[in-house]
């Protein structure tokens, strides 16, 4: 899109890691913007990933009638019946840092040899005439023994991506990541299916 004026987009997020894996993947075809200063945090209050990832995007849609953009994602654990899934960021409770999720994580797998584990992120674009494009990407892996590596945020210190080589995605660089994570993929869904409309979003 060199040399065209590239449609605004505003991320929901207020988590500072994923605006910026989510601006560099979607650069080129965006001018994105972070979530406004001031807006309020929305409370993700539903029982699925697409719920929240739709009230996070139209929140953001009625305040700065822009294009909006909303993800949610759950990191769904085998052994723990798909815990803690939809409840990720809060798994330790609602003020729960990432080190408080992880220890809780770990504690509840220890003895466990089933570690699978997989990563489904949910993305919402929504534009302010109400038309919406529900995009999905999914990773399967495996939760390590104990955190390993510096990048990254949430749980991608003990989750090892299946098609990577071992590493956890804290390990990785940021371009290593991206060419396999579930945020990606879910991204490369919203461009496909935002090319199939023919650029109305």
């Amino acid at each position: 899109m060199e040399g065209e004026q590239r449609p605004r987009l505003v991320l929901a997020t207020a988590n500072q890691g994923k605006v910026v894996e989510l601006a560099d993947l979607l650069g080129e075809r965006y001018d994105v913007a972070p979530r406004p200063d001031g807006l309020a945090e929305t409370v993700e209050d539903g029982d699925t990933l697409v719920e929240n990832a739709l009230k996070k995007a139209r929140e953001v849609v009625a305040n700065t009638a822009t294009l909006a953009l909303a993800d949610d994602t759950g990191l769904f654990v085998a052994a723990l019946g798909g815990a803690p899934g939809v409840l990720s960021a809060r798994y330790a409770g609602p003020q729960a840092s990432s080190e408080d999720n992880i220890a809780k994580l770990l504690g509840s797998l220890a003895g466990s040899a089933d570690r699978s584990a997989y990563f489904e992120t949910v993305l919402a674009l929504v534009s302010p005439d109400g038309t919406s494009v529900i995009a999905r990407g999914r990773v399967d892996g495996h939760i390590v023994a104990e955190p390993r590596g510096a990048s990254g945020f949430g749980y991608d210190s003990v989750f090892a991506p299946s098609d990577g080589d071992g590493r956890t995605f804290a390990e990785m660089s940021s371009v290593e990541k991206q060419k396999i994570s579930h945020r990606s993929r879910a991204l490369r869904d919203v461009k496909n299916q935002v090319e199939a409309k023919g650029d109305s979003l």
